[in-house]
């Protein structure tokens, strides 16, 4: 196989974690997804929106929300890399509103993926892949989505050996 890009959305600050909201440091997401792309020396792109969601949790999913409903396509920070070197796409991201965030439709929706095998990861706080596997699937028919791995964001940093050995998996 050709190269891996680990691709993710992650978002720091308040999020519901084991039934309240914390401060994190760091994303559930881009734990795991750091671990994954140094176990496989794969490059990475962090899918960031132009514009930050709120700091506050509740306008911050109130937000998300109103850009599913809308079918939203919130610009990036950072145009996406060419993924023309790559055979897979590892897909990081918080599962909300039962798929994965707008952000990371307009990544998808800005790349070419033909021939490509996304490869789907997953937090979450006990609501799995929800849809999101299926909407990946029929949204971008000219790639392979492969079956995702969904971790509870309370346990990524625990988690980290077992999404390793997924994306090795993946890969291989």
């Amino acid at each position: 196989m050709g190269k891996t890009l680990v691709a993710y959305f992650s978002r720091p600050g308040q999020n519901y974690v084991s039934g309240g909201i914390v401060g994190l440091p760091r994303g559930n997401t881009e734990v795991l997804a750091e671990a994954i792309a140094d176990a496989l020396g794969a490059d990475t792109y962090r899918i960031e929106p132009a514009v930050a969601y709120p700091e506050d949790y509740y306008a911050c999913t109130d937000v998300a929300k109103r850009e599913l409903v809308e079918g939203a396509r919130p610009e990036l920070a950072a145009a996406p890399p060419s993924l023309e070197d790559y055979d897979v796409i590892i897909l990081g991201y918080p599962n909300w509103w039962g798929t994965c965030p707008m952000a990371v439709r307009t990544f998808l929706d800005a790349c070419d993926l033909a021939g490509k095998v996304i490869a789907p990861l997953c937090t979450n706080e006990g609501s799995g892949m929800g849809s999101s596997v299926t909407d990946l699937r029929r949204a971008y028919p000219q790639a392979t989505v492969a079956e995702g791995l969904a971790i509870a964001g309370h346990d990524a940093a625990a988690s980290t050996g077992r999404a390793v050995a997924w994306a090795q998996r993946v890969v291989s």
